[in-house]
């Protein structure tokens, strides 16, 4: 990766609040933002409940076309 477009990256990072920095002379500092995965984390743990209820579904549903084939 080029570093214009690691600078791009960063940039993209920073203005979505996922990343702060600071300049210092020259030097340029990136730090994560504290709490600013947060909604992301939420959305992630309502998604897994979503998937794990299906996934659980899936498994009754071929245990018991499992069960009905071995009869």
């Amino acid at each position: 990766m080029s570093l214009p477009a690691f600078t791009q990256h960063l940039g993209v990072l920073e203005t979505s609040g996922l990343v702060r920095s600071r300049k210092r002379g020259r030097v340029r500092t990136y730090s994560l933002a504290p709490g600013a995965t947060k909604p992301a984390e939420k959305w992630l743990a309502r998604q897994r409940g979503t998937w794990e209820s299906r996934l659980n579904q899936l498994d009754s549903f071929l245990s018991a076309l499992r069960a009905k084939e071995s009869s």
